[in-house]
């Protein structure tokens, strides 16, 4: 299973960058190797919230779709989630709060590989990301 971030959808539907090809390339071959791919309601929001502080609401829809045609679940963010990632962020003074609730909901459902381009990922051992 591999948890797709924010930073993929964004890739995906944003203007030419190295990034874009590589969040194609890498996404289609998880797909072709029937990779079970996930994300959570966090990179849901995140998506709106990047695209909304651009002014740029027409991007929500492509990013949201790009998400949604890969993923087989979107994951909840409750308050146990939080609390883990609660904990994240006291351990490790250096990792946003997002990632930390990203690697909260990771955590608790046994998901070790995240596909990201955000190195933040990698302060936390354990998580293998691939890019």
């Amino acid at each position: 299973m591999v948890f797709i971030d924010t930073s993929v959808p964004l890739y995906l539907v944003g203007a030419a960058h190295p990034n874009k090809v590589d969040a194609q390339r890498r996404l289609e071959a998880l797909v072709t190797q029937r990779v079970r791919l996930v994300t959570d309601a966090e990179v849901l929001t995140e998506i709106l919230h990047r695209y909304t502080t651009l002014e740029r609401r027409g991007g929500i829809q492509l990013a949201w779709d790009a998400l949604q045609g890969v993923v087989d679940e979107v994951l909840p963010v409750d308050r146990e989630t939080m609390e883990r990632a609660k904990q994240l962020v006291l351990q490790y003074p250096t990792l946003p709060v997002r990632a930390a609730v990203h690697v909260a909901t990771v955590q608790r459902h046994g998901i070790d590989t995240v596909l990201s381009f955000d190195p933040a990922f990698d302060r936390v051992p354990g998580l293998t990301r691939l890019r």
